[in-house]
């Protein structure tokens, strides 16, 4: 069996299974790219990625770089890799390292390319109500998430699942297919073909994407709270604070209520949607801790509806 000399960039906690999985294949990584060390927490404590870290306990060097270029290109190429590996590396790798490798980059992506090509796949598909995804190896290409592909695997989406829980299940079976493509590769086996289906676009999420608007049905409130849990975060503001809401879930047996009115009913703190009501679970008032709905609204300095804005 042919072994490969690797080059692999990450960077998050979703890029680590790819890089242990490799790092135990026939393969030798012989460096890891990753983006620099940056400031964590309310101390600002200098931290390196998962990704590094692993490297670190791995014994595999590394090199940071937040841009692949300059520095960062000369010292991959000087590697003499046979292939370069990226998973969520968090930047666009460009000619003259895009053709470094002898045999290219491959990219595994979570998402069933050519649907949600860009930063958050992942989040993009629960917010739209897809109920598939799966993770995708590709040829990488100038053209964003663009090239053949070598590999796919499909996944279902659970009715309740966030995408923090959805990446981490992707970023398992995602690197087992990758160590496959990258066997099938090593072996001359590896057959790679374009993309078929309708392009869509994921771009990173802001902020303010996470800012629920309760003027929409019940579906795609709930939808939007579980795509960007745990990132960015969903949201709301009542008495002019905000209030992130971590865990909610459609209330089909209550009364309506109009859009962002929130009332307890019994034991149950329900805020209006265009449809059904939410049922708020879990949420995160400004300055205080992460708490059950109904021991936060007890907490209130009046136990009356409010409106959520």
């Amino acid at each position: 069996m042919t072994s490969l000399r690797l080059v692999f960039a990450g960077s998050p906690a979703a890029a680590v299974p790819s890089l242990t999985a490799l790092a135990a294949s026939r393969h030798d990584v012989a460096a890891v790219v990753t983006r620099e060390d940056s400031p964590q927490g309310r101390r600002g404590t200098l931290t390196p990625t998962p990704v590094a870290t692993i490297a670190d306990e791995l014994g595999v060097p590394t090199i940071k770089a937040n841009r692949l270029a300059g520095d960062a290109t000369e010292s991959i190429t000087a590697l003499g890799a046979d292939l370069g590996v990226i998973v969520a590396y968090g930047g666009l790798v460009r000619e003259p390292l895009l053709s470094a490798p002898r045999l290219g980059w491959i990219n595994l992506h979570f998402s069933l390319l050519p649907r949600w090509r860009g930063a958050a796949p992942v989040q993009r598909s629960i917010i739209a109500g897809d109920e598939l995804t799966g993770a995708t190896v590709f040829r990488l290409v100038p053209e964003l998430d663009a090239g053949d592909v070598f590999g796919q695997l499909t996944q279902s989406i659970g009715g309740h699942e966030t995408a923090g829980h959805l990446l981490d299940s992707l970023a398992l079976s995602g690197a087992e297919l990758l160590v496959r493509v990258v066997d099938a590769i090593a072996d001359g086996d590896a057959v790679a073909e374009p993309q078929r289906g309708d392009v869509t676009l994921a771009p990173k999420l802001t902020l303010d994407d996470g800012r629920v608007d309760f003027t929409r049905p019940a579906h795609d409130v709930v939808n939007l709270i579980r795509g960007v849990t745990p990132e960015p975060g969903a949201f709301t503001t009542l008495d002019g604070a905000r209030l992130k809401i971590l865990d909610a879930v459609i209330a089909r047996d209550a009364p309506r209520l109009a859009p962002g009115h929130l009332e307890r009913q019994g034991k149950l703190i329900l805020v209006g949607t265009a449809s059904d009501p939410v049922q708020l679970i879990t949420v995160h008032p400004a300055g205080r801790k992460a708490m059950d709905a109904g021991d936060w609204w007890r907490g209130r300095a009046a136990d009356a509806a409010a409106v959520a804005e």
